[in-house]
């Protein structure tokens, strides 16, 4: 079968391209990509090459396809795997396969595996890891968005405090504490929100800082303090832009007292010490970002971590249950991750916006593999409305849900769409 993917051959050489995939053995299965997020470990990736820790030396002789966070129906089941999965399964898939401790993963090192495709073929690797993960979402994008969502459902877990006295760690945000979130109206940092205020543990405060009124704004109107409040949780959204002792302020909000646990959502040094001077006592500073380069530092108080027990935490994706996790919450609408959505796009997108992601403004780009589009922000939907009759209908149907991406919009992108 040929499939259309775009594959890495070296820095910032990425290609659309056309190739035949090798029939499937008895331990591998063939499945069809529906839609792919595009993250910033992908451009990451691209921007890196064989230097980045999950690229194959080799890549420019074996060119790996790109895309982990990927949603998809299968079409053919190896013998192996017969009595576990059926053809027109819908999957999610967790990149982090972690087998042996190595770091190879679908997206970065695999040549017939990643989500920006049409089709691929899954190693037995990952069924063997229990990587592939059915879900009931009733939209591809929920599949694609377990991925970045694990990723923050991990970090939560992360958390640890250590009960004065004792040495055995309490795994988890405090509940019923105090958590600021630190640069957190962006994508991931929205994500965040939502978990927080929807998972079991729950603190009974909640500071999201930021430094655009934009970004901001966008954030209160979709989790709003009223909804929080009806969770049992105060949510306070701050700019700190233009306050001039922005920690005194953040720490007047819990009256005057450190923060439980804190999450700082960029790689900026500043941040990273300003969450440091918000802990309270046994405070948890949770560095979710992960930043470009190997050098990157931050000061901390280390009379604080001796005489405060301060301590810090940090991961880098979630784990399986993490996944697991993710997709139930979704299922049973607990959460909706559409909020992280921005744009969408076309398998022909793939390689600029990938090379570019930085410098676009925004969420998650979403990638629906099997279309031609080029990538579109759900805002310009209207004003494209005005050309495009693709558009004026998607603009119409998002507008129901506060201009946010839905199922009901990606029944209609699909059924309507050009495909590549």
């Amino acid at each position: 079968m040929k499939t259309k993917a775009v594959r890495l051959y070296g820095k910032e050489d990425l290609r659309l391209e056309e190739f035949e995939l090798p029939l499937i053995k008895n331990d591998e299965i063939l499945a069809k990509i529906v839609s792919d997020s595009i993250c910033m470990s992908s451009y990451k990736a691209q921007k890196q090459g064989p230097g980045h820790k999950r690229v194959p030396d080799n890549v420019a002789e074996n060119p790996v396809i790109i895309g982990h966070e990927f949603s998809g129906e299968i079409v053919e089941v190896g013998s192996r795997w017969s009595s576990q999965f059926k053809a027109g399964d819908r999957f999610s898939i967790q990149p982090a396969l972690n087998y042996k401790g190595g770091l190879e993963a679908p997206g970065y090192s695999f040549n017939y595996i990643g989500g920006d495709a049409t089709y691929i073929v899954i190693p037995s690797v990952v069924m063997e890891m229990g990587c592939l993960l059915p879900f009931n979402g009733d939209a591809h994008f929920i599949g694609s968005l377990a991925e970045p969502i694990s990723c923050i459902v991990g970090a939560l877990h992360a958390n640890y405090h250590v009960k004065a006295g004792t040495y055995i760690h309490d795994m988890g945000i405090v509940e019923g504490g105090s958590m600021a979130l630190l640069a957190g109206a962006g994508p991931m940092g929205l994500g965040m929100i939502d978990c927080t205020l929807h998972r079991d543990r729950r603190p009974s405060l909640l500071v999201v800082t930021d430094i655009d009124d934009v970004r901001l704004k966008r954030a209160a109107s979709i989790y709003t303090a009223e909804d929080a409040e009806k969770e049992g949780i105060k949510l306070v959204y701050v700019n700190t832009k233009d306050i001039d002792s922005p920690v005194e302020h953040l720490k007047s909000i819990n009256g005057g007292k450190g923060f439980d646990d804190v999450f700082v959502m960029v790689p900026v040094a500043p941040v990273v010490e300003q969450g440091d001077a918000l802990l309270g006592r046994d405070g948890c500073l949770n560095f979710f970002a992960g930043p470009n380069s190997p050098e990157f530092t931050a000061k901390m108080n280390f009379y604080n971590v001796h005489y405060e027990s301060h301590h810090l935490v940090g991961t880098s994706g979630g784990n399986t249950d993490d996944m697991k996790e993710s997709l139930e919450m979704m299922s049973a609408g607990r959460i909706n991750p559409v909020a992280l959505i921005t744009h969408i796009g076309g398998l022909n997108s793939v390689v600029e916006t990938t090379k570019n992601l930085p410098n676009i403004p925004g969420g998650k780009k979403l990638i629906y593999t099997h279309l031609r589009l080029e990538l579109t922000a759900l805002d310009d939907f209207a004003e494209k409305g005005k050309t495009e009759p693709l558009f004026a209908k998607l603009a119409g149907i998002i507008a129901k849900t506060n201009n946010l991406w839905s199922p009901e919009a990606e029944t209609y992108l699909l059924e309507h769409a050009e495909y590549i």
